[in-house]
């Protein structure tokens, strides 16, 4: 895959989102980088009783929730599953009532919805996977990747610690 591509008048999301055991305690940050370069806006919360893809989904959501409506975005993520349910799966499982190919229903479905609403708020949203953990490893991706990539990855882990520590209820989001 290719280094992502900030393009004219998009906003880049950068998103990742963890959790200790799953289900367990979990975090998720998102990093916006504006239109045009600017000032970076860190975002992040936490839920102390969660799923690793819910916390993915999460950081998704909360990125683009925070930019104005009819702009375009690009959410970078490493999330295969978040990747593939809103670029592959997302219209056919409306369109089976929000049921898996086996009948089942589709897991997440509340956040699903959410993001899919916020996406439809923006004029263009388009995905973009890296490699997990890019900036623990030397996988040979842009210094720019590398250093998100770990921050939101120390990022979760100190959401996580503080949630082991003192636990939380509901979900909290720092901006």
């Amino acid at each position: 895959m290719p280094p992502v591509q900030q393009l004219e008048n998009e906003a880049l999301v950068w998103t990742d989102g963890a959790c200790s055991g799953n289900p367990g305690p979990g975090g998720w940050a998102a990093i916006v980088v504006p239109p045009g370069g600017g000032e970076l806006i860190e975002l992040s919360g936490s839920d102390p009783d969660t799923t690793n893809n819910r916390m993915e989904l999460t950081a998704a959501l909360e990125g683009l929730r925070f930019l104005p409506a009819g702009g375009h975005a690009c959410v970078v993520t490493d999330s295969l599953l978040m990747l593939k349910s809103m670029t592959l799966w997302l219209d056919g499982w409306k369109g089976k009532g929000w049921k898996t190919s086996a009948g089942k229903p589709v897991k997440n479905q509340d956040l699903l919805t959410a993001l899919d609403d916020e996406v439809g708020r923006h004029a263009a949203v388009r995905w973009h996977w890296v490699k997990g953990h890019i900036g623990h490893d030397d996988s040979g991706d842009s210094k720019w990747e590398s250093d998100v990539g770990g921050y939101l990855s120390d990022r979760m882990q100190s959401v996580i610690t503080q949630l082991e520590r003192k636990p939380l209820f509901g979900v909290e989001m720092h901006r």
